[in-house]
């Protein structure tokens, strides 16, 4: 477990490098706030309800989002092996595949900046890059991580004491310059703590991203008239 965590962290952090050095970072960072805009977009009806809103918030601006994590990265592969000891196995499970979605997700980020090569980034554009790139069984595997990490997540927060440990560990983080990495992980838990039925909040994301994937790569939609993108 701890290789598997330390490997997605050292493949995002060196995509992250190659971006920075071939001067596509900042299209990176402009693909992933049009898709934080579209995310909320499509589910607006689910982010709206008191319930799922911070579940919703979380997939968005911790897992997809153009924020710097860098420094949660840096955390994490300090003190990995001692989480590994301290947490349960499923907060590590969930934490692997959080890591999981980000590194696969950072990858077909790129690609896409890529592929629009400084062209100005709309729906339409975007909808042409995504099929142009292609790779669905990546798309699949993305979509499947979501789900994944939506039922651990849930199964996270019902450990017993879990809450408490998370709450009492902030000051020592802090002091030990972890702040970002413990900041990270409570909002995941905070998120996840109140959500109640996961299913009813993971099963309707689930199928409209896929049904969104599915339209834009098949090559028999038409992405000039039948756009499956809403409009950000």
């Amino acid at each position: 477990m701890v290789e598997s965590l330390i490997a997605h962290l050292r493949q995002v952090n060196a995509r992250r490098q190659l971006a920075q050095q071939i001067g596509i970072l900042e299209g990176i960072q402009a693909v992933q706030r049009w898709q934080c805009k579209r995310l909320l977009t499509t589910h607006a009806h689910m982010a709206d309800q008191a319930e799922y809103h911070d579940a919703i918030t979380f997939f968005v601006d911790e897992l997809y989002g153009p924020k710097d994590f860098s420094q949660r990265d840096a955390d994490l592969i300090r003190v990995i092996p001692k989480l590994a000891k301290a947490l349960p196995n499923k907060a590590m499970v969930a934490l692997d595949k959080a890591l999981m979605l980000n590194a696969l997700s950072f990858e077909l980020d790129m690609a896409i900046a890529q592929q629009l090569n400084d062209e100005p980034l709309n729906r339409d554009s975007y909808a042409v890059a995504y099929r142009t790139v292609g790779r669905a069984e990546d798309r699949a595997t993305q979509i499947a991580i979501v789900a994944s990490l939506g039922e651990q997540l849930a199964d996270v927060v019902k450990i017993p004491g879990i809450g408490l440990i998370i709450k009492l560990s902030r000051r020592p983080a802090k002091m030990a310059g972890l702040l970002a990495l413990h900041d990270f992980l409570y909002r995941g838990f905070s998120a996840f703590k109140g959500l109640g039925d996961v299913s009813a909040f993971i099963e309707p994301v689930i199928a409209a991203e896929s049904e969104l994937n599915d339209a834009l790569l098949d090559e028999r939609v038409n992405l000039t008239t039948d756009n499956p993108l809403p409009d950000v």
